[in-house]
Protein backbone atom coordinates (compact mmCIF):
# COMPACT_ATOMS: atom_id res chain seq x y z
CA UNK A 1 0.00 0.00 0.00
CA UNK A 2 0.87 3.36 -0.92
CA UNK A 3 2.26 5.91 2.09
CA UNK A 4 1.89 9.77 1.98
CA UNK A 5 3.54 11.82 4.28
CA UNK A 6 1.77 14.79 5.27
CA UNK A 7 1.91 17.44 7.95
CA UNK A 8 -2.01 16.62 8.79
CA UNK A 9 -5.45 18.88 8.54
CA UNK A 10 -5.06 22.17 9.90
CA UNK A 11 -6.93 25.68 9.68
CA UNK A 12 -9.97 23.55 8.64
CA UNK A 13 -8.53 22.05 5.50
CA UNK A 14 -7.49 18.85 5.05
CA UNK A 15 -3.53 19.48 4.84
CA UNK A 16 -1.71 23.12 6.35
CA UNK A 17 0.19 22.60 2.49
CA UNK A 18 -1.79 22.67 -0.75
CA UNK A 19 1.15 21.02 -2.06
CA UNK A 20 0.05 17.69 0.37
CA UNK A 21 -3.63 18.41 -0.15
CA UNK A 22 -2.99 18.47 -4.08
CA UNK A 23 -0.97 14.79 -3.25
CA UNK A 24 -4.34 13.92 -1.58
CA UNK A 25 -6.10 15.16 -4.57
CA UNK A 26 -4.30 12.87 -6.55
CA UNK A 27 -3.92 9.64 -4.81
CA UNK A 28 -7.96 9.94 -4.30
CA UNK A 29 -8.77 10.54 -8.00
CA UNK A 30 -6.97 7.49 -9.04
CA UNK A 31 -8.98 5.19 -6.05
CA UNK A 32 -5.14 3.65 -5.42
CA UNK A 33 -5.29 2.62 -1.39
CA UNK A 34 -3.46 4.64 0.57
CA UNK A 35 -2.23 5.74 4.26
CA UNK A 36 -1.13 8.93 5.38
CA UNK A 37 1.83 9.14 7.66
CA UNK A 38 2.63 12.21 9.84
CA UNK A 39 6.10 11.94 11.27
CA UNK A 40 8.19 11.77 7.84
CA UNK A 41 9.23 15.18 7.57
CA UNK A 42 12.91 14.26 8.86
CA UNK A 43 13.47 11.93 6.33
CA UNK A 44 11.99 13.75 3.54
CA UNK A 45 14.29 12.90 0.39
CA UNK A 46 14.02 16.37 -1.07
CA UNK A 47 13.72 18.08 2.84
CA UNK A 48 9.68 18.87 1.75
CA UNK A 49 6.63 16.82 1.69
CA UNK A 50 4.84 15.66 0.68
CA UNK A 51 6.28 12.39 -0.51
CA UNK A 52 4.96 9.18 -1.00
CA UNK A 53 6.79 5.26 -0.26
CA UNK A 54 5.38 2.51 -2.18
CA UNK A 55 6.89 -0.55 -2.66
CA UNK A 56 10.22 0.78 -0.79
CA UNK A 57 10.78 3.39 -3.50
CA UNK A 58 10.42 6.92 -2.18
CA UNK A 59 8.71 9.32 -4.38
CA UNK A 60 9.19 13.33 -3.57
CA UNK A 61 7.51 15.97 -5.39
CA UNK A 62 3.43 16.27 -6.37
CA UNK A 63 5.03 16.62 -10.26
CA UNK A 64 6.64 13.26 -10.00
CA UNK A 65 4.11 11.57 -7.39
CA UNK A 66 1.63 11.97 -10.47
CA UNK A 67 3.87 10.77 -12.92
CA UNK A 68 4.46 7.69 -10.38
CA UNK A 69 0.92 7.04 -10.40
CA UNK A 70 0.59 7.55 -14.26
CA UNK A 71 3.23 5.37 -14.87
CA UNK A 72 3.07 2.39 -12.56
CA UNK A 73 -0.56 1.87 -12.81
CA UNK A 74 -1.78 3.41 -16.10
CA UNK A 75 -4.10 6.01 -14.38
CA UNK A 76 -4.62 8.67 -16.78
CA UNK A 77 -5.73 11.89 -15.00
CA UNK A 78 -5.63 13.89 -18.48
CA UNK A 79 -8.55 11.53 -20.02
CA UNK A 80 -9.69 12.76 -22.85
CA UNK A 81 -8.10 16.20 -22.52
CA UNK A 82 -6.25 17.53 -25.71
CA UNK A 83 -2.65 18.44 -26.54
CA UNK A 84 -3.61 21.95 -26.12
CA UNK A 85 -5.54 21.70 -23.14
CA UNK A 86 -2.61 19.36 -21.44
CA UNK A 87 -0.51 22.73 -22.61
CA UNK A 88 -3.15 25.27 -20.91
CA UNK A 89 -3.40 22.63 -18.02
CA UNK A 90 0.34 22.59 -17.25
CA UNK A 91 0.86 26.66 -16.98
CA UNK A 92 -2.05 27.06 -14.71
CA UNK A 93 -0.29 24.17 -12.70
CA UNK A 94 2.89 26.62 -12.79
CA UNK A 95 1.12 29.75 -12.13
CA UNK A 96 -0.76 28.03 -8.86
CA UNK A 97 2.45 26.59 -7.80
CA UNK A 98 5.43 29.23 -9.01
CA UNK A 99 3.27 32.48 -8.02
CA UNK A 100 0.30 32.09 -6.32
CA UNK A 101 2.11 29.79 -3.72
CA UNK A 102 4.17 32.32 -2.75
CA UNK A 103 1.30 35.43 -2.02
CA UNK A 104 -0.76 32.79 0.08
CA UNK A 105 2.89 31.86 1.63
CA UNK A 106 3.62 35.33 2.68
CA UNK A 107 0.32 36.02 3.58
CA UNK A 108 -0.17 33.43 6.10
CA UNK A 109 3.23 33.37 7.34
CA UNK A 110 4.21 37.57 7.31
CA UNK A 111 1.17 38.88 8.15
CA UNK A 112 1.00 38.93 11.77
CA UNK A 113 -2.34 38.40 12.55
CA UNK A 114 -2.38 35.59 10.11
CA UNK A 115 0.62 34.20 11.17
CA UNK A 116 -0.35 33.84 14.85
CA UNK A 117 -4.09 32.55 13.60
CA UNK A 118 -2.67 29.99 11.46
CA UNK A 119 1.18 28.77 10.98
CA UNK A 120 1.99 30.01 15.10
CA UNK A 121 0.37 26.74 15.91
CA UNK A 122 3.09 24.52 13.96
CA UNK A 123 5.14 24.87 16.83
CA UNK A 124 2.91 24.35 19.43
CA UNK A 125 4.47 21.08 20.33
CA UNK A 126 7.46 22.10 20.86
CA UNK A 127 9.39 22.99 24.23
CA UNK A 128 8.52 26.29 25.37
CA UNK A 129 11.75 27.38 25.90
CA UNK A 130 13.18 26.76 22.54
CA UNK A 131 9.58 27.42 20.59
CA UNK A 132 9.87 31.38 19.86
CA UNK A 133 13.37 30.45 18.91
CA UNK A 134 12.65 27.99 16.43
CA UNK A 135 9.56 30.03 14.41
CA UNK A 136 11.94 32.87 14.37
CA UNK A 137 14.40 30.92 12.36
CA UNK A 138 11.67 29.40 9.91
CA UNK A 139 10.01 32.96 9.32
CA UNK A 140 13.44 34.59 8.75
CA UNK A 141 13.85 31.45 6.14
CA UNK A 142 10.36 31.99 4.39
CA UNK A 143 11.27 35.77 3.94
CA UNK A 144 14.66 35.32 2.57
CA UNK A 145 12.77 33.03 0.28
CA UNK A 146 10.26 34.77 -0.89
CA UNK A 147 12.69 37.69 -1.64
CA UNK A 148 14.54 35.56 -3.22
CA UNK A 149 11.87 34.38 -5.21
CA UNK A 150 10.59 38.10 -5.85
CA UNK A 151 7.21 38.82 -4.44
CA UNK A 152 7.89 40.21 -1.25
CA UNK A 153 10.12 42.82 -3.16
CA UNK A 154 7.07 44.32 -3.83
CA UNK A 155 4.36 46.17 -1.87
CA UNK A 156 1.75 44.82 -0.10
CA UNK A 157 -0.57 46.74 -2.41
CA UNK A 158 1.32 45.40 -5.36
CA UNK A 159 0.92 41.79 -4.45
CA UNK A 160 -2.26 42.22 -3.70
CA UNK A 161 -3.08 43.40 -7.44
CA UNK A 162 -0.91 39.98 -8.75
CA UNK A 163 -2.77 37.36 -6.62
CA UNK A 164 -6.05 39.23 -8.36
CA UNK A 165 -4.58 38.57 -11.51
CA UNK A 166 -4.59 34.69 -11.05
CA UNK A 167 -7.29 34.28 -9.19
CA UNK A 168 -9.24 36.31 -11.64
CA UNK A 169 -7.81 34.11 -14.26
CA UNK A 170 -8.67 30.74 -12.69
CA UNK A 171 -11.85 31.95 -12.48
CA UNK A 172 -12.64 32.97 -16.20
CA UNK A 173 -10.66 29.71 -16.91
CA UNK A 174 -13.46 27.57 -14.68
CA UNK A 175 -16.43 29.60 -15.87
CA UNK A 176 -19.75 27.65 -15.95
CA UNK A 177 -18.34 24.13 -15.64
CA UNK A 178 -17.86 22.34 -12.79
CA UNK A 179 -14.62 20.94 -12.86
CA UNK A 180 -11.79 23.45 -14.84
CA UNK A 181 -11.75 20.83 -17.91
CA UNK A 182 -15.55 20.16 -17.94
CA UNK A 183 -17.65 17.72 -15.85
CA UNK A 184 -15.48 15.62 -14.82
CA UNK A 185 -12.46 16.43 -12.56
CA UNK A 186 -9.03 16.02 -14.40
CA UNK A 187 -5.52 16.01 -13.02
CA UNK A 188 -5.49 20.00 -13.30
CA UNK A 189 -8.23 19.90 -10.40
CA UNK A 190 -5.63 18.39 -7.83
CA UNK A 191 -4.00 21.49 -8.00
CA UNK A 192 -6.07 24.35 -8.39
CA UNK A 193 -8.19 22.35 -6.11
CA UNK A 194 -6.14 22.89 -3.75
CA UNK A 195 -4.97 26.30 -4.22
CA UNK A 196 -8.66 27.12 -4.40
CA UNK A 197 -9.19 25.69 -0.98
CA UNK A 198 -5.95 27.36 0.56
CA UNK A 199 -6.77 30.79 -0.65
CA UNK A 200 -10.53 30.61 0.68
CA UNK A 201 -9.43 29.63 3.52
CA UNK A 202 -11.73 31.55 6.55
CA UNK A 203 -9.04 31.45 9.04
CA UNK A 204 -6.62 34.09 7.41
CA UNK A 205 -8.31 37.60 6.31
CA UNK A 206 -6.29 38.27 2.76
CA UNK A 207 -6.93 40.51 -0.47
CA UNK A 208 -6.54 37.07 -2.16
CA UNK A 209 -9.85 35.62 -0.03
CA UNK A 210 -11.70 38.48 -0.68
CA UNK A 211 -10.64 38.66 -4.09
CA UNK A 212 -11.87 34.52 -4.52
CA UNK A 213 -14.90 35.23 -2.23
CA UNK A 214 -16.30 37.58 -5.31
CA UNK A 215 -16.21 34.55 -7.53
CA UNK A 216 -19.38 32.84 -6.85
CA UNK A 217 -17.86 29.75 -9.09
CA UNK A 218 -14.61 29.04 -7.22
CA UNK A 219 -16.65 29.63 -4.01
CA UNK A 220 -19.06 26.68 -5.82
CA UNK A 221 -15.81 25.12 -7.13
CA UNK A 222 -14.09 24.58 -3.87
CA UNK A 223 -17.65 23.16 -2.28
CA UNK A 224 -17.80 20.85 -4.99
CA UNK A 225 -14.04 19.55 -4.78
CA UNK A 226 -14.72 19.36 -1.19
CA UNK A 227 -17.81 16.87 -1.02
CA UNK A 228 -16.37 14.80 -3.28
CA UNK A 229 -13.29 13.91 -2.22
CA UNK A 230 -12.97 15.01 1.72
CA UNK A 231 -16.88 14.52 2.84
CA UNK A 232 -16.80 13.35 6.00
CA UNK A 233 -13.01 14.84 7.13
Amino acid sequence: MITLYTFGPYFGLPDGSPFVTKALLLLKMSGLAFTENRNGYAKAPKGKLPYIEDGGEKIADTCFIRLHIENKYHFDFDEGLSREQKAIGWAIEKMCEEHLYWVLIVDRWLDPENYKKGPSHFFDSMPAAIRPVIAAIVRRKIRRDAYGQGLLRHSESERARLAKRDIDALAELLGDKPFMFGDAPRGLDATVGAFVMGILCPVFNTAGRSTAEGHPNLVAYRERVVARYFAGK
